[in-house]
C-alpha cells in the first residue's frame, strides 16, 4: 500500500464517495450532494492508495470550541488496516480546541470508543427521515 493524505476536495470524483458510503451502508446522497457538503465543510480529509480512493471523513466546526465529525468512511477491502483511525486522527489535529461530537453507524461504536469517543446521555437529533432513522437504530 502507497497511502496517500489529501486534505482538500480538489479532482475528488464524488460518485466514488457515494459509492463508498453505499457499500458500507451509511446514508448517501448524489454525487453533487457530498460535493456539496465537504466543500462547505471545515476540515475534509481524503486517504488514496496510489490514485484509488480508499477512505475519507470531514468534519464542520466554528473553530473555536465546537465540531462534529460526518461522512468517515472506508472501502470495506481497506477496513481493520489503521486508516479509519488516521482519518479520523488527522481531523482530530485540525480541530485542536474543540469539542468534537458524532453519530456512529449502528454497530461501529466500539471504533469510535477505540479512539477515547464516549457516548452522550443528552444527545438529542431532529432528522428530516425520522422513521428511517429509527428502523437503522439511531433513535428509540
Amino acid at each position: 500500500m502507497d497511502l496517500r493524505i489529501q486534505q482538500d476536495c480538489l479532482n475528488i470524483d464524488w460518485n466514488i464517495v457515494s459509492e463508498t458510503l453505499k457499500k458500507v451502508g451509511m446514508a448517501y446522497f448524489l454525487a453533487e450532494t457530498h460535493k456539496k457538503a465537504f466543500e462547505n465543510s471545515h476540515t475534509t480529509i481524503f486517504v488514496f492508495d496510489n490514485d484509488k480512493l480508499v477512505g475519507f471523513g470531514r468534519a464542520i466546526s466554528d473553530d473555536a470550541y465546537q465540531a462534529a465529525i460526518y461522512d468517515v468512511a472506508v472501502l470495506p477491502d481497506y477496513q481493520g488496516m489503521g486508516i479509519g483511525k488516521m482519518i479520523v486522527d488527522r481531523i482530530t489535529e485540525c480541530i485542536p480546541e474543540c469539542n468534537i461530537i458524532l453519530y456512529a453507524a449502528p454497530g461501529k461504536e466500539s471504533f469510535y470508543e477505540k479512539l477515547k469517543f464516549r457516548k452522550m446521555k443528552t444527545g438529542m437529533a431532529l432528522f428530516r427521515e425520522a422513521e428511517k432513522m429509527r428502523q437503522r437504530a439511531f433513535t428509540d
